[in-house]
């Protein structure tokens, strides 16, 4: 059974909004960390955004004041609301779960265009 399931991906005009979502399993979802990677095709995955358990938050320098991160414990949910996007946003954008980010999903594409 897929463990991590992202949805929400789309094409969006520069400035736009998108919300991701990511369904994950109890086992993922139990651990301390959940998190947002994107990536690129020829260059190095990015951590966008993270958030523990107890609900600290990490964000990338270049999404802050752009991108919220939440987490429903109740539901197995994540989310990663995008504000003002850009086209440097322009990724495949993957859910990724347990204490150390370990465990992938097969991610959702945002395009955003200029």
């Amino acid at each position: 059974q897929e463990q991590l399931v992202e949805s929400g991906g789309g094409l969006v005009q520069a400035g736009g909004s998108l919300k991701l979502s990511c369904a994950a399993s109890g086992s993922i979802f139990s651990a301390n960390n959940m998190g947002w990677y994107r990536q690129v095709a020829g260059k190095e995955r990015e951590l966008v955004a993270a958030i523990s358990s107890g609900g600290s938050t990490y964000y990338a320098e270049s999404v802050k004041g752009r991108f919220t991160i939440s987490r429903d414990n109740g539901k197995n949910m994540l989310y990663l609301q995008m504000n003002s996007l850009k086209p440097e946003d322009t990724a495949l954008y993957h859910c990724a779960g347990g204490d150390g980010l370990d465990y992938w999903g097969k991610g959702t594409l945002v395009t955003v265009s200029s």
